[in-house]
């Protein structure tokens, strides 16, 4: 097994979430309810790359940042019309999720 971390972010609507984060190349890939009626917690992959998608109010807050390093920025900023910004490290981009969470991808500069 390979160690990783995984961040947990807040959702209203996983569902929404998910479509959301297709645009980014993730993909669904499973899904928990402890009842239908109940929270959904979601997982969602792009590659090695997974994040946490929580309904439940107490698994993470609102307006969490996570930064990603993906290697097409240029291609994801023109896919959600938002120019990519050169940093000494990385030319990168910053989004909103529906819910208020931020994502900051960055590409490395080599």
């Amino acid at each position: 097994m390979d160690e990783e971390v995984i961040p947990i972010l807040r959702v209203a609507d996983a569902a929404a979430a998910v479509a959301w984060y297709e645009r980014l190349g993730f993909t669904k890939q499973w899904e928990h309810r402890f009842e239908p009626e109940l929270p959904a917690f979601v997982e969602v992959a792009r590659g090695r790359v997974r994040l946490f998608l929580s309904e439940h109010t107490g698994d993470a807050r609102p307006d969490t940042l996570v930064y990603l390093r993906l290697r097409d920025v240029d291609a994801i900023a023109a896919a959600f019309g938002v120019p990519a910004e050169e940093a000494p490290w990385a030319r990168e981009i910053e989004l909103r999720d529906p819910d208020g969470n931020r994502l900051r991808i960055g590409t490395p500069t080599e």
